[in-house]
């Protein structure tokens, strides 16, 4: 891998904004899960509430004699998660403070910190799809019919750990990365918006369109959890493609190629 050249392969636009991304949805997943604390269920429907059996997935707390008990119920089934999930160092949290900014159990001030972290993502996302699309960038995201054609043996090579570093992106990196920013970012901030009753005033289509509050906001919170293994999975390519060569290109924009010829 290190016999090819080095070539500018990411903008400065392209850098920036994927540190504001990584920092955003850092303290976006936090502050959700202390939000989520709250009303600890997911519900699909209009409403929720003792009167309503559409729970989904659920954590609750338990009396077992003097201890807590941490129960978590998904599609009916339940598990017991006590020290992680319910119930953890002897207190009643659906998520243990370690998972949750702030550590302490405070929806306002969890509520303010997600809110302004959503907003800077939006913003942030606006602007780099204005800048992709005037320099180019966004064409090398969009799957092509060779890309797909290509698709089977890129699995494969994938499969074997067998990395090809050139100058432009794989098939899938790019239905990965197109997947994101083109399909998950933009239904965690439709449904976000879908949850907020000032913007339901304005645009009171978008909660109808999502099926409801109850169902914006599973829809929401399973996005989120997408990102999580998408994020896990990023990682993991990342060692095992090469973890110098791959945090240089998006630090500084240089990468190291194969210096084999580029054919996709």
């Amino acid at each position: 891998m290190d016999q090819g050249p080095l070539i500018y392969r990411q903008r400065l636009i392209t850098r920036l904004t994927h540190w504001i991304w990584a920092v955003c949805l850092f303290f976006l997943m936090l502050t959700g899960l202390q939000i989520f604390n709250a009303f600890p269920s997911l519900h699909i429907g209009l409403e929720a509430g003792f009167d309503y059996d559409n729970a989904i997935f659920a954590i609750e707390t338990r009396a077992n004699g003097l201890d807590l008990q941490g129960v978590t119920r998904v599609f009916g089934t339940e598990f017991d998660t006590t020290g992680f999930l319910g119930a953890s160092n002897g207190e009643a949290r659906a998520f243990p403070s370690a998972l949750t900014i702030p550590s302490k159990q405070s929806l306002a001030t969890g509520r303010v910190i997600h809110f302004f972290f959503a907003w800077v993502l939006v913003i942030t996302l606006t602007i780099w799809l204005i800048a992709s699309a005037l320099n180019g960038h966004l064409r090398q995201l969009i799957p092509t019919l060779a890309d797909l054609r290509a698709l089977p043996r890129d699995v494969a090579d994938h499969a074997r750990l067998r990395f090809h570093h050139t100058a432009r992106y794989n098939v899938l990196q790019k239905l990965a990365y197109a997947s994101v920013l083109f399909l998950a970012l933009p239904l965690m901030i439709a449904t976000g918006l879908s949850m907020s009753p000032g913007f339901n005033a304005i645009a009171p289509w978008l909660l109808e369109l999502f099926g409801g509050r109850q169902t914006a906001r599973t829809i929401h919170f399973l996005t989120m959890v997408a990102l999580i293994g998408f994020f896990a999975v990023h990682m993991l390519m990342i060692v095992a493609a090469g973890p110098i060569n791959e945090i240089r290109s998006i630090i500084t924009g240089w990468y190291r190629t194969d210096g084999e010829k580029d054919d996709a």
